[in-house]
């Protein structure tokens, strides 16, 4: 299976089997953040900045942006919206961007304004969708992100599923988009709702990887929408894909557990040289943290003696 190469005009971040896991941070995005999209509506970009920083500080290698606003003329406000967010993201940070909408004049403005080889986000098995966004995509010379669903839905068939991924690899290939280049979303159910969703998108995955030597990606906090204990589900749904041979995710950096799972599986998984990243970040901190493990060790036996 090729490498998925994506660039920033400084970084450049390689998506491929047996490489480590590639995190595509989803905090810049207002769906659900009240807050936030009232800044953005407002021209008031700080929070995003902050984002920005944030993920990429917490090991972020690419950042969503999104400007969905819930606006009832998005056509007119989210490409302005959208194309203001990644110049400011763009402004703090050198990481590549995934350029994430549903309204194709704002994925216009912001493969306009994208610096490097950006990933958008997305394409659907939809006949109006590809002929819109795939000429797009193509004239740009970036990735896509597809998502196998069409005018019929959602199937919750594997196969079904797998064929719509294939019909967009075909179908961009036809506008000289390599099949590399082209990410395929298995589509992440919420398991609350759609029982045996992870078993359903890990088939998926491996289907995909096998028959169509494509890459993959998914909205990974999809799976625990609804249930408790989310950050937990989302951990474990996480270390299941990457063991799966899925190659990417957007999900949340800034959660400890994400980042604890991804670089453990990574690391099981032989995607981590020598374990590197995991002793690395597993590591004490420096010589005055091994002197004060020192002093607890002799803390507690002096307290187990007496």
């Amino acid at each position: 299976m090729p490498d998925t190469i994506i660039k920033s005009p400084t970084k450049t971040v390689i998506m491929g089997p047996g490489r480590p896991f590639v995190i595509i941070g989803e905090r810049i995005n207002p769906s659900g953040r009240k807050k936030l999209a009232a800044e953005m509506r407002a021209g008031d970009f700080s929070r995003v900045r902050q984002d920005a920083i944030a993920q990429v500080a917490a090991g972020a290698h690419i950042l969503d942006v999104n400007a969905g606003l819930g606006v009832a003329n998005p056509e007119e406000v989210e490409p302005q919206v959208l194309a203001e967010a990644i110049r400011q993201v763009q402004e703090v940070v050198d990481v590549p961007i995934c350029i994430d909408s549903s309204v194709i004049p704002a994925l216009k403005a912001g493969l306009e304004v994208a610096w490097g080889k950006p990933i958008v986000n997305s394409v659907t098995a939809e006949e109006e969708r590809m002929e819109a966004i795939l000429p797009l995509v193509a004239e740009k010379g970036a990735a896509v992100i597809a998502l196998p669903n069409d005018e019929n839905g959602i199937s919750f068939d594997p196969v079904v599923r797998f064929q719509l991924a294939k019909k967009i690899v075909e179908r961009a290939e036809r506008y000289g988009i390599p099949r590399e280049d082209v990410i395929i979303d298995p589509l992440t159910m919420p398991a609350g709702a759609a029982p045996g969703s992870a078993k359903t998108l890990i088939q998926v995955v491996r289907m995909v990887s096998e028959e169509l030597g494509c890459n993959t990606t998914c909205g990974a906090s999809n799976i625990s929408f609804g249930l408790p204990n989310r950050k937990a589900l989302n951990a474990t749904f996480i270390a299941m894909v990457i063991a799966a041979g899925m190659t990417s995710a957007i999900t949340n950096p800034l959660e400890p557990e994400i980042m604890t799972a991804i670089r453990a599986a990574d690391a099981l998984m032989g995607h981590d040289e020598h374990c590197a990243a995991w002793i690395a970040a597993n590591k004490p901190a420096g010589k005055a943290g091994e002197e004060r493990g020192r002093r607890g060790r002799r803390r507690t036996r002096r307290s187990r003696s007496g």
